[in-house]
């Protein structure tokens, strides 16, 4: 089957790689973590940053920083395969909708587990996650059946989320000490688990409503 042009998921993974580009070039990447990045803090204490984006807009802004080439790499890699997919059924408005509902999904998760941290958040790892999630509901196969009242489609999103979740615990449970990731932080798995639950409630939606006059 030819899938038609990827639009939202090229003009995605471009524009995130540009972003890294520039600032690794004008070294400044460990700035932009700290102006650009989701810190809890900075809406629980009240904290303060000189010339940092305003935090309202921070879940999208720390979409465009990242730590290291391998962080970068692996956050496109996974967008960009299934991010074509995703779009191909809910069409680039869709998709865009999708990447930014999971953005600020991502940070709210965050900030629900660590409301006062002063740690950084940053990746496109949380909004990615709301593409995996819309991926793995629209192109898995559903094997959960009807079990008494509870349909087997609810089934199956609950367990891709069961899954999901226990699978993040354990990365983030590794994370610890690995090459990119901060001393004493680790991988922010409650992010990764709110962009993904994103994924699931908005794939069918956004599927009806692009096909909601076919």
């Amino acid at each position: 089957m030819r899938l038609p042009p990827a639009r939202a998921t090229i003009a995605i993974t471009v524009i995130t790689g540009l972003a890294w580009l520039a600032a690794q070039a004008a070294g400044q990447v460990d700035r932009m973590a700290l102006i650009a990045g989701f810190i809890p803090a900075r809406i629980s204490e009240g904290l303060a940053l000189p010339g940092a984006v305003p935090v309202w807009l921070t879940p999208l802004s720390a979409t465009l920083v990242h730590a290291n080439l391998l962080h970068v790499g692996f956050n496109l890699l996974m967008i960009a395969f299934c991010g074509r997919l995703v779009e191909a059924s809910v069409g680039p408005g869709g998709l865009v909708l999708l990447y930014l509902v999971g953005a600020y999904a991502a940070a709210a998760a965050e900030y629900l587990a660590m409301p006062t941290s002063f740690a950084t958040m940053v990746g496109a790892s949380g909004a990615g996650s709301a593409i995996i999630g819309a991926y793995a509901l629209l192109y898995g196969k559903q094997r959960a059946k009807n079990w008494g009242p509870i349909p087997g489609r609810l089934l199956h999103v609950l367990w891709l989320a069961i899954g999901w979740i226990v699978i993040q615990a354990m990365l983030g449970f590794a994370s610890v000490g690995l090459p990119g990731v901060p001393s004493g932080g680790v991988i922010a798995t409650p992010a990764h688990i709110g962009g993904f639950l994103a994924g699931l409630a908005l794939a069918r939606p956004l599927l009806l409503f692009r096909y909601r006059s076919a």
